[in-house]
């Protein structure tokens, strides 16, 4: 049994990191790491006290976000949930930019756990 969390580079993406690391404490499993990033994820980053395996991707040309996070959790059978950061957009927002969290949540082999800012920390 094992966490995954998917990390972009939003205040989404470092809540869904937090979230992710708390709720692999909680069940005493390891984390697996999925870095949207376009910077390799440092172990300085990376969280202590827990055992943590960090995908790396090697920048904008290595797979659509979506495929990489989808793949990474097939080939993880030890994953047993993700854990996704998301935030709130419009209609609009969503017709013309489409959503990452949205395709990745309907394609995931596994269950999904989404954590969202609270409205008066924006």
């Amino acid at each position: 049994m094992s966490v995954a969390v998917a990390v972009t580079d939003s205040p989404e993406g470092r809540l869904a990191l937090e979230s992710a690391v708390a709720e692999a404490q909680k069940l005493g499993t390891g984390l697996l790491l999925i870095n949207l990033t376009l910077h390799d994820f440092a172990e300085a980053e990376a969280p202590s006290g827990l055992e943590v395996t960090v995908i790396n991707r090697s920048g904008r040309g290595d797979r659509d976000p979506v495929t990489a996070v989808i793949d990474e959790l097939n080939e993880h059978s030890e994953v047993d949930r993700l854990v996704l950061g998301v935030r709130a957009r419009s209609r609009v927002g969503k017709l013309i930019l489409g959503s990452v969290a949205q395709r990745i949540i309907l394609r995931s082999p596994v269950p999904v756990l989404t954590v969202r800012r609270d409205a008066t920390r924006r």
